[in-house]
């Protein structure tokens, strides 16, 4: 890409969706609906669409999910334009430190290994997330938490109760407790993280509450207000993005560390 050409691109502030050619609108979802399949299903599937801004649209795949359900996919033009100046995000406002990195600021401004409490709490048994974070095999090519020599992991598994994290928590001086919540019917992941957040706060004094991180693929990372925890991690999230942000949470106020 010329200069001229990743100016143009970072200047854009109107954008279209992309599909066969540049600004023709075309998108691709997929939805569910209680019907058999069959073609007033079919037909169902397009008049939805259509209501919702795809014209034309066109069913591409339709696949019946037992005797009473079809699960479609629906691919046509939206002319709806996305205006970027009124998109807000939170940005990482941390440096990024490699393993290494992370284990020289611990040991030299706690000169102890920083605790780290981890669970699926309530009825979640899907520990996919919570383990790539905190176990040494880690995710996306870096290793978990468990591989940082300055941090001690402590990973409860699944379903854990809140009273029996905030006791944990307590019996092992947590410095930070990591919590994912991938479940997330009828709001589940909200009720428990309002419930964990509002146990903490009951338990600990202030200053000496652990810091509560939660992740998850269904959390608006700009709740963490209202949801009464420190900091929210979205799907994709690695190891070495959770390490850097404890290292900065924890230890910012004693030490300030800087990277390029």
């Amino acid at each position: 890409m010329t200069a001229s050409a990743s100016k143009a691109t970072s200047e854009k502030t109107i954008v279209r969706p992309y599909g066969d050619t540049a600004g023709d609108g075309m998108v691709q979802m997929s939805f569910t609906l209680p019907l058999p399949h069959d073609k007033k299903a079919e037909g169902a599937a397009l008049q939805l669409a259509k209501k919702m801004g795809i014209d034309p649209a066109m069913v591409v795949h339709a696949k019946a999910m037992g005797p009473d359900f079809t699960f479609f996919v629906v691919y046509g033009s939206v002319q709806h334009l996305v205006d970027l100046r009124d998109v807000h995000v939170i940005e990482r406002d941390y440096p990024l430190l490699s393993p290494k990195e992370v284990n020289s600021v611990v040991k030299k401004v706690m000169r102890r290994p920083l605790v780290v409490v981890g669970a699926c709490i309530g009825t979640d048994a899907h520990t996919v997330g919570i383990d790539a974070i905190l176990n040494i095999k880690g995710f996306a090519g870096e290793k978990g938490l468990e591989y940082y020599s300055e941090l001690t992991v402590v990973n409860l598994g699944a379903q854990v109760s809140v009273p029996d994290l905030v006791e944990q928590a307590r019996i092992h001086k947590a410095d930070a407790v990591l919590v994912s919540q991938v479940v997330t019917q009828r709001d589940a992941h909200l009720h428990n993280t309002r419930e964990m957040s509002a146990a903490f706060r009951e338990a600990f004094p202030a200053e000496r509450r652990p810091l509560l991180v939660i992740g998850g693929p269904r959390f608006d990372e700009s709740m963490t207000g209202e949801l009464g925890v420190d900091r929210i991690f979205g799907k994709g999230t690695t190891p070495g993005e959770v390490a850097s942000y404890l290292v900065h949470a924890l230890l910012a106020e004693r030490k300030t560390v800087k990277r390029s």
